[in-house]
């Protein structure tokens, strides 16, 4: 159990200088957060900007072909992309929404940075992965966790397109993955599915075990995979290496503080 101490709002002085306002998370949102290890936001994404996403998603996947996705990680059957933040700014609001800065700043408890913003959609018979975590860190229970992530839902998420599996409360196992389980693309006794509308965000701790699972239908199911580290760790996609002349003339100090690129 999350002892008392724990329950403290942490907020980073430096985001509140730059102009950030912390969004207050419920008391049922902060008990999800800290039992089961995630919560799910609906109606984040308004139909205007949805449609804008999913044609960006498109549009980069067919304009960058056998290439897309290449920066982090291609998987056979996936739709991938990477490198997210400087391929439009139709992308830009994701990395600032405070409802997810909050929760961010809830799970890791000290400065914190993006780690990478990706796209991801498993095809018809694709998509299982390996029960994992976000981090290269052995999991200690209760704490310090070094990463969260987002899955910013662009279709429904049902019970036949492959939707993220989790495994509720596992931020308490100590150590990693393969130490508690030998297949980990086995189904979990305790997994769930998170089975949520188009314009839902889900976040969870990176120390909770998920991945993504088979789309065994093959509706679309495109998803935006906004990360965050603690900010000692490398980034997965190095923001300052990868940081374009055009995209660096459009971000807030906030932004490059969030991206790490000041």
């Amino acid at each position: 159990m999350i002892r008392e101490k724990e329950k403290q709002g942490y907020v980073d002085p430096r985001l509140i200088a730059l102009g950030f306002k912390p969004y207050a998370l419920s008391a049922e949102q902060i008990h999800l957060l800290d039992e089961k290890g995630f919560v799910i936001f609906e109606d984040v994404i308004d139909a205007l900007w949805l449609a804008e996403l999913r044609r960006a998603f498109d549009d980069i996947y067919e304009a960058e072909g056998k290439n897309a996705g290449k920066e982090v990680a291609q998987m056979e059957g996936v739709r991938r992309l990477a490198d997210l933040v400087n391929k439009g700014k139709v992308f830009d609001r994701i990395y600032l929404k405070p409802a997810l800065l909050s929760v961010v700043q809830h799970i890791l408890k000290r400065p914190f940075k993006l780690h990478s913003l990706n796209g991801h959609e498993p095809l018809q018979g694709h998509g299982l992965q390996h029960l994992h975590t976000d981090t290269s860190e052995p999991t200690v229970p209760g704490g310090p966790y070094h990463t969260v992530n987002s899955m910013w839902i662009l279709d429904d998420f049902t019970p036949t397109n492959g939707p993220t599996r989790l495994v509720p409360g596992t931020h308490f196992k100590p150590g990693r993955v393969g130490e508690h389980m030998e297949d980990r693309k086995a189904d979990h006794p305790d997994q769930i599915h998170l089975i949520a509308k188009a314009g839902s965000v889900a976040v969870f701790n990176g120390s909770v075990w998920h991945s993504s699972y088979i789309n065994k239908d093959g509706q679309p199911r495109r998803t935006l995979h906004c990360a965050f580290i603690a900010r000692e760790h490398e980034q997965q996609t190095n923001q300052r290496e990868y940081l374009r002349p055009e995209t660096a003339t459009r971000l807030s100090p906030l932004a490059r503080y969030v991206l790490d690129v000041e």
